[in-house]
C-alpha cells in the first residue's frame, strides 16, 4: 500500500493545537528539573516577520527542545520591544494612533510566529508599550534615581529644527537629520541620563569571565568602553585669552611629547569659542563644525580639516618651544578634555593633518634595526615600539620607560600652584543619555515644580500613563502641547507642577526585559528569589549589531538592579550566540528591484540566466546581498510555510551553513529541505507499515541489526554534542547519514527475514524521530504517531546512547601507495601492526603494484593511513 504524502498544510496546524492544548510549553517555576532559559533577542513589530527571524528563532527553539527532552525545566519566552520612532512615522504618515499600529502588527506577527511551532511560552508574553510593562520601568527609574544612578545635566545634542526632536550621532548624514534632511543644530538641551560610567571598570573586567561569550564581541565592548591609562598634561598659553592662560589635554603616549606640531581643541572647546569672537572666518568654521555629525564613525572616515586659531602653546618640557592650537573636526569636547596633543610621525590621524597643513612631522620613535640617519617618515605614521631618539633626555629609552620619566617629571613640576601633569585613568564610555523628546515611549516619572525643582513622583501615583488622545499634525513632541497631560499636582508641596514630556530611549526597555521575563505578573519589577532561579540567561541568541550598545546596556542595568535590590546577579547572559544573516540573490530590471516571487531562473549549459514572471523580459541577476525591502530581495516566510512547511524553513535554516556565518537562501535549497522532510516521512511510514504487519519477533541480533543499532545510538550522542554547541549544521550531517543507513538496511524484504532487524528498526527509528524533534518538531509528531508511540514527542525523553554501541570495533584506512591513495582497508580497531600490514599485502591492488617482489618499506600510522613503497 502506497504510503501518502506528507501534507505540512494539515498537518501543522493540528499539532501546534496538541502542543497548546496540553500547556506542553509553559513553564512552571517550581517544577522538577534544572532550571534552563533561552531567550532570542525579542522583536521590533515592524509588521512581518522575516527569514531572519525563522533563522534566529528556529536556533533558540532547537536549544529549548533539547533541553526539555534532556529533563531540564525550560523557560523559552517571547515578547515585544514596542515603542520607538517608527511607530510615530507611521501615525504621522497613515494617520493612525501609534498603539493601534503596534498592536495590529504584535498580531500579525504572533500569528507568523505560531505557524512556525516555536516551543514558546506565550503566557508570558508582554510588549513593552503595555501599561504594566512600563509601569515596572517607571519604578526601576525612580529606585535608579534614588540610587544616584540617574540624573539630569545640560548636554549638547543634535537637534532636528524640522522633526524637533534630539538625533544619535548615527542620524546625522553629512550634517542633515537622516529622515527630514534639515540641517542639524547643535543644542544644548537638559537631558536625562544613566551613570553607566559608575561601572566602566567593572564592565571592563568583568568581560574576562564571560567565557561563554563571542571573543569578537567581547572586544568590541572592550573596546567602546575604551580604558586608557595616560597624563592629563596642562599646556600654558603664550598669550592669554580672556582669562584662559592653558590648555588641558590627556594622553596616553607623553613618551612622544618631543614629536609634538601642534594642538587641536574642539569647536565648542572654551578657547576655541573666545577665539571665534574676534575671528569671523573662524566663527563660521567653527559654527560649520558644530552642524557635522559626531559620531565615532563619521570622524574616523571624514577628512580632516582644521583651522588655526592664531594662539600658540608652551611645551610643558621645553619654555622656548611653542606650538600652534587649531580648531579640528576630529577631537569631540565629549571625549576626554576636548584637546589633544599631535605626533604626526606616530598617529597616522596627526599625521594626515600635519601633511594638510604643512605642520612639522618630527620622528621620535625609532623601529628596532633601524638606522637614526635613514629613517623618516612620509605617507604613513610608524605606530610600533622601537627606542626614543630625537627626545633629549629620553634618547635610548624604550616608550614604557620615556612613559615612567615624563610623568615622574612633570607630575612634579607645577603650573599656577598646580602639577603640570597628573596620572589618569580614562574612559570612552560616557553616561547613557536616555531623554528622547517623542511621545512613543515610556514616559519620565518625574515632575517639575517651581518652588521644589525637579521631583520624583510618588510610586503610588505610578504609572504616569502616556495619553490617548494625542495628534500629530505638528513636527515635535505632542505631550509637550497636550492641553492637560502636562498639568499635575507636586507631590513634595501640593502646588503646580508640570510632567516631564521626554520619554525613554527604547534601548531602556530591552535592557531589563530578560528578567522581567522570570516573573512577567509581578506587582514589582522582579521578584528576586525566582529571578534568582532563572537567571543568568543560560544561552542568549540575536544578531552581531547588537554587540554594543543593547548588551552593554544589559550589563549595565543587572548591575544597577542588583544596587536597588531587584536582581541578584552581575550578568545577564551566561552565554551569547550571534547567528549570521540571511542573504538572497538580488534582480535587476533596469533601475527596478525585482522581488524573488516574480523571477523565473533558467540554467543551460552552466549558465544561469533571469526573466521576469509578470513580464517574460530578461533580467540582471546581481550579487547576493542582506535581504532588505529596498533591494526587493526578500522572501516571505508566510509563503514558504504555506507550501512547503514551516518544518522546511526551519530545516533549510539550520543546514545550509555554520550558524554563525551567512546563509543565503536559495529556491533550490528550500526544495532540497523538503525533499528530505518526505524522505524521513517515507522511511518511517513505509517501515513502521511493514513492522505492524509483521509484529514483534525475538532471535540472535545479526550483523545487520546491531549495525543499524549502532549508526542509531552513534547518530544520537554525536546530534546532544553538536546541539550543545550550536553546530546545528553539523548535527544536520549526522541526521542525513542516519537516513541514508537506515533507508539501505530497512528493507522489506530483509525486515521479513530478521526478527533482531525488526526490533533494531523500531528502536532506531523511535530514535531517528526523537533526533529530528528539536529541528523538524511537526514531522516528528506525525512520524511519533506513525510508529504507535504514546503521548507527544515533543514530550519524549530525548534518547540515551549505548556507550558499548559507541566503541569503534572496524576502523578504516586509506592505502597509499608510493604517496599516491590507491584504495581502503577496513581492519579491527584493535588490530596490531603485523595484521594491519598482512592485510595491506594481501589486497589485490598493493600485489598488482608490487609484481612480486616485497616492499622497500611499509609504514602503519596508527588509526590514521598505510602507505606502501614499492
Amino acid at each position: 500500500m502506497a504510503i501518502e504524502r506528507y501534507n505540512p498544510r494539515a498537518s501543522e496546524p493540528r499539532w501546534q493545537a496538541a502542543w497548546n492544548e496540553a500547556k506542553l510549553f509553559e513553564t512552571d517555576t517550581d517544577a522538577d528539573g534544572e532550571a534552563y532559559y533561552v531567550l532570542e533577542m525579542f522583536p521590533y513589530p515592524s509588521g512581518r516577520i522575516h527569514m531572519g527571524h525563522v533563522r534566529n528563532y528556529a536556533m533558540g527553539d532547537v536549544v529549548a527542545r533539547y533541553k526539555r527532552a534532556m529533563g531540564y525545566n525550560v523557560l523559552h519566552p517571547m515578547g515585544w520591544d514596542a515603542f520607538g520612532m517608527p511607530a510615530e512615522n507611521a501615525a504621522m504618515q497613515n494617520k493612525v494612533h501609534p498603539r493601534d499600529w503596534t498592536y495590529q502588527n504584535i498580531a500579525t506577527m504572533r500569528g507568523q510566529l505560531k505557524s512556525m511551532g516555536l516551543s514558546l511560552d506565550w503566557s508570558r508574553e508582554f510588549a513593552t508599550c503595555d501599561v504594566e510593562y512600563y509601569h515596572r520601568q517607571q519604578m526601576l527609574f525612580l529606585d535608579m534615581l534614588d540610587k544616584g544612578l540617574a540624573y539630569r545635566r545640560k548636554s549638547k545634542v543634535n537637534w532636528d529644527p524640522v522633526d524637533q526632536t534630539v538625533l544619535a550621532n548615527e542620524q546625522v548624514i553629512d550634517g542633515r537629520g537622516w529622515r527630514s534632511g534639515a540641517e542639524v543644530e547643535q543644542r544644548e538641551l537638559t537631558q536625562w541620563f544613566f551613570r553607566i560610567t559608575h561601572y566602566a571598570d567593572d564592565l571592563l573586567k568583568a568581560l574576562d569571565d564571560l567565557p561563554g561569550w563571542p571573543e569578537k564581541v567581547r572586544l568590541m565592548q572592550r573596546n567602546w568602553i575604551g580604558k586608557s591609562e595616560g597624563l592629563s598634561l596642562r599646556w600654558a598659553l603664550a598669550e592669554p585669552m580672556d582669562g584662559l592662560a592653558e590648555v588641558e589635554i590627556f594622553t596616553t603616549r607623553p613618551d612622544t611629547l618631543f614629536g609634538a606640531s601642534f594642538l587641536a581643541i574642539a569647536a565648542d572647546h572654551p578657547l576655541a569659542r573666545s577665539a571665534a569672537e574676534t575671528n569671523p572666518e573662524l566663527a563660521a568654521f567653527v559654527d560649520e563644525l558644530k552642524r557635522g555629525g559626531t559620531s565615532a564613525a563619521e570622524i574616523e572616515t571624514a577628512e580632516k580639516r582644521g583651522m588655526d586659531t592664531g594662539l600658540r602653546a608652551v611645551h610643558p618640557l621645553d619654555p622656548s618651544w611653542t606650538v600652534p592650537v587649531y580648531v579640528a573636526n576630529f577631537v569631540l569636547m565629549d571625549y576626554g578634555t576636548g584637546a589633544i596633543f599631535g605626533c604626526p610621525a606616530h598617529d597616522q590621524r596627526d599625521l594626515d593633518f600635519a601633511r594638510k597643513y604643512g605642520l612639522p612631522v618630527t620622528p621620535v620613535v625609532l623601529p628596532d634595526g633601524t638606522d637614526a640617519a635613514d629613517f623618516s617618515v612620509e605617507d604613513t605614521a610608524h605606530d610600533g615600539e622601537g627606542r626614543l631618539f630625537n627626545s633629549r633626555f629620553l634618547d635610548g629609552m624604550t616608550p614604557d620607560e620615556g612613559f615612567e620619566a615624563v610623568s615622574a617629571r612633570l607630575t612634579a613640576e607645577t603650573l599656577g600652584n598646580r602639577p603640570v601633569a597628573e596620572r589618569r585613568v580614562n574612559f570612552r564610555l560616557r553616561d547613557w543619555g536616555v531623554s528622547r523628546q517623542r511621545y512613543w515611549g515610556c514616559p519620565i516619572p518625574v515632575l517639575h515644580c517651581e518652588s521644589c525643582g525637579t521631583v520624583p513622583e510618588r510610586r503610588e501615583n505610578l504609572p504616569v500613563r502616556l495619553p490617548d488622545d494625542i495628534d500629530f499634525d505638528k513636527p515635535g513632541n505632542p505631550l509637550d502641547r497636550h492641553p492637560t497631560w502636562r498639568h499635575a499636582t507636586c507631590p513634595q508641596c501640593g502646588g503646580e507642577a508640570l510632567r516631564e514630556t521626554d520619554t525613554m530611549d527604547t534601548f531602556v526597555d530591552s535592557s531589563w526585559y530578560f528578567a522581567r521575563f522570570t516573573s512577567p505578573r509581578a506587582d514589582e519589577p522582579t521578584v528576586p528569589s525566582v529571578a534568582d532561579r532563572w537567571l543568568p540567561v543560560d544561552q542568549y541568541i540575536g544578531g552581531i549589531e547588537h554587540a554594543i550598545l543593547h548588551l552593554l546596556y544589559s550589563r549595565f542595568f543587572t548591575r544597577a538592579m542588583r544596587a536597588t535590590g531587584h536582581l541578584n546577579l552581575d550578568e545577564p547572559f551566561r552565554g551569547l550566540f550571534t547567528q549570521g544573516m540571511v542573504v538572497h540573490e538580488t534582480y535587476r530590471d533596469g533601475r527596478e528591484w525585482v522581488p524573488p516571487a516574480d523571477v523565473a531562473i533558467e540554467e543551460s549549459d552552466g549558465t544561469r540566466t533571469a526573466r521576469r514572471l509578470s513580464t517574460g523580459a530578461p533580467i540582471e541577476i546581481g550579487g547576493i546581498e542582506k535581504m532588505s525591502k529596498s533591494k526587493k530581495n526578500v522572501v516571505d516566510p508566510d509563503d514558504i510555510i504555506g507550501s512547503l512547511g514551516a518544518d522546511t524553513a526551519r530545516w533549510f535554516m539550520l543546514s545550509d551553513s555554520p550558524p554563525e556565518r551567512d546563509v543565503i537562501w536559495t529556491e533550490a535549497g528550500a526544495e532540497g529541505a523538503h525533499r528530505f522532510v518526505q524522505r524521513v516521512w517515507r522511511l518511517v511510514a513505509e517501515t513502521a507499515e511493514v513492522l505492524n504487519g509483521l509484529g514483534t519477533g525475538l532471535g540472535e541480533t545479526s550483523a545487520a541489526a546491531t549495525a543499524v543499532r549502532r549508526a542509531a545510538h552513534r547518530t544520537a550522542a554525536g546530534v546532544g554534542d553538536d546541539i550543545e554547541r550550536l553546530a546545528f549544521n553539523k548535527a544536520v550531517a549526522r541526521l542525513y547519514e542516519l537516513v541514508n543507513a537506515l533507508s539501505s538496511a530497512l528493507q522489506e524484504a530483509a525486515l521479513r527475514e530478521d526478527a533482531s532487524l525488526r526490533e533494531a528498526a523500531r528502536e532506531s527509528l523511535s530514535i531517528l524521530v526523537r533526533l529530528v524533534a528539536p529541528m523538524m518538531p511537526h514531522l516528528a509528531e506525525e512520524c511519533w504517531r506513525a510508529l504507535g508511540q504514546k503521548g507527544l514527542c515533543a514530550a519524549a525523553p530525548w534518547p540515551k546512547a549505548d556507550p558499548s554501541l559507541l566503541v569503534q570495533d572496524e576502523i578504516t584506512l586509506p592505502v597509499q601507495i608510493n604517496g599516491k591513495k590507491r584504495g581502503d582497508i577496513t581492519v579491527s580497531a584493535k588490530a596490531g601492526k603485523d595484521e594491519v600490514e598482512a592485510a595491506v599485502l594481501a589486497l589485490p591492488f598493493v600485489a598488482e603494484a608490487l609484481g612480486g617482489a616485497a616492499p622497500k618499506r611499509l609504514v602503519v600510522v596508527p588509526g590514521r593511513i598505510v602507505n606502501v613503497v614499492a
